[in-house]
């Protein structure tokens, strides 16, 4: 698995570097048959995973441990949520915590305001939080879900084909298991791509703001070789040190920055909009969940919530192996009310924070943000931090946080893939780390190559759309095997004389 994988990511690395302009014309044509006959599928499938766990959580199923039933978990709770939280959305907040709010203020949703208006300003940050929310950590909490019940508890391998055996039985052993590890395998790499490239163009925009460095491909190229070093080092020492590390860090960072602007901000403005928008957010869930305009001729569906959906999805194989290794001795209810609640309550306050103060000063501004989001969207953080004391200081610690997310997730990357790859590895060999840590990178640099931010959000849509099929098999996977967990004289994890676990190497 693991050659037949690096094998198909070479060759789409060759696409790239060799027909560049080929590639993003293939890649825009099959975005445009996606969007139009599949849209429908990513806004169908993503609130039926937040639905799925929150029934787990409720139900008889919610005191089912991720593990044996005597396990303690292996990280405190602030560790695991630091890790977590920075391997699943560290990257975009930063880049986004600005820039969505002001996009949505100049351009409001399906055109529901006038641009600039209240009304804007509450939609705004309404759909900051809809898409960094329940629905998005809802995706990674099925895989995780899936991934640690099976390996930890029913220990039958720590793959994704594996969380299909109470179906599917031996058979996911053979072609059909293969084929779905390595469309997990390759989902992963295109989902990182788009993170670590937003990573990418964020540090530009910030050095650019700073000290005028050119905002160009090849500075951004640059950009992800030397956090590549970087992160190659932190992957060589391990989970239980490199990675736990930085995620610490990048909370204290995180927790620095955005209680600066919340003390030296409009601290009313923000608590006031966190408030009303909370509600809103709330009231109007469902509807959003569903909404896609489709009888007006808009795009904006597609844009931004189709973009976020497919982003998460493309994401998760990597986030939710992630989080499903960091997850032992937790129970269902417990990992769901952490890894579903806590990251939203953190992204809502972290959006109202930047995004209140971005709206506050764009008006104080005569809309000097809004218009250099719309010129370019990595400035937006850099000149809302530019109307607070300590600019030059806070904008350093900015990029500074930026880079340490970027090391972060591409370690943590490194370390899914390398597990994936090699039958589910609990700690896969440094050498397979760092093989696939090139090839993060090369992905990341051929897809800036390819169109920047448009690329970007090419191939996470593309990419997400197999999987996204997958990922509903998984809940009816997980349901059978937990229902025959609960059965009367099964014994604890579920284990039955027709189940073969995988050999200790995972083959």
């Amino acid at each position: 698995m693991f050659w037949v994988s690096l094998a198909f990511a070479v060759l789409f690395l060759l696409w790239g570097v060799l027909f560049t302009e080929n590639l993003s014309e293939v890649t825009t044509a099959i975005l445009d048959f996606v969007v139009v006959n599949f849209g429908w599928l990513y806004l169908v499938a993503t609130t039926l995973f937040l639905f799925f766990v929150i029934y787990l959580a409720i139900s008889r199923f919610g005191n089912i441990k991720l593990g044996k039933e005597d396990e303690e978990p292996e990280f405190g709770r602030l560790s695991w949520f630091a890790m977590l939280f920075a391997a699943g959305m560290g990257i975009g907040l930063v880049f986004w915590g600005v820039a969505e709010p002001m996009s949505h203020y100049g351009t409001p949703p399906y055109n529901m305001a006038e641009p600039g208006s209240p009304e804007a300003a509450e939609l705004g940050l309404r759909y900051a939080f809809f898409h960094w929310g329940l629905h998005a950590w809802a995706v990674y909490a099925v895989i995780a879900l899936c991934l640690a019940y099976t390996n930890f508890r029913r220990e039958q391998g720590g793959i994704i084909s594996s969380i299909f055996r109470p179906v599917l039985g031996d058979r996911v052993d053979g072609p059909f298991g293969k084929v779905i590890d390595i469309l997990a395998i390759l989902a992963t790499l295109f989902g990182v791509a788009v993170s670590l490239g937003l990573g990418a163009l964020q540090v530009n925009g910030g050095l650019n703001f700073l000290f005028e460095v050119p905002n160009a491909v090849s500075v951004q190229i640059t950009i992800i070789v030397v956090i590549f070093a970087l992160y190659m080092v932190s992957a060589a020492t391990g989970i239980d040190k490199g990675i736990r590390y930085l995620s610490n860090l990048n909370m204290v960072l995180g927790v620095l920055l955005v209680l600066f602007i919340f003390v030296l901000g409009p601290t009313v403005l923000i608590v006031g909009s966190l408030v009303q928008v909370a509600g809103s957010y709330a009231g109007s869930l469902v509807q959003m969940s569903f909404e896609q305009n489709i009888f007006a001729d808009s795009t904006w569906a597609n844009d931004w919530t189709i973009f976020y959906w497919a982003t998460w999805i493309a994401w998760c194989p990597f986030v939710g192996t992630f989080i499903a290794r960091i997850s032992r001795g937790r129970t269902i209810r417990e990992f769901v009310i952490v890894v579903l609640l806590v990251p939203t309550l953190v992204s809502m306050f972290w959006f109202s924070t930047f995004g209140a103060a971005g709206i506050n000063a764009d008006r104080e501004m005569d809309g000097a943000i809004t218009d250099a989001v719309s010129e370019n969207v990595t400035t937006a953080l850099f000149i809302t931090l530019g109307q607070y004391p300590l600019a030059m200081v806070t904008s350093v610690v900015a990029i500074l946080l930026v880079s340490v997310f970027f090391i972060t997730s591409a370690d943590s990357a490194s370390f899914v893939l390398g597990s994936m790859s090699t039958g589910g590895a609990l700690n896969p060999r440094t050498l397979v780390k760092f093989v696939w840590g090139i090839v993060i990178a090369a992905f990341a640099a051929v897809v800036l190559l390819a169109g920047g931010l448009d690329a970007l959000q090419k191939v996470a849509i593309i990419a997400a759309v197999p999987f996204a099929v997958i990922m509903i098999a998984m809940c009816y996977a997980l349901y059978v095997a937990l229902s025959r967990d609960e059965a009367p004289g099964r014994p604890p994890g579920g284990a039955t004389r027709e189940t073969r676990p995988p050999n200790p190497r995972g083959e």
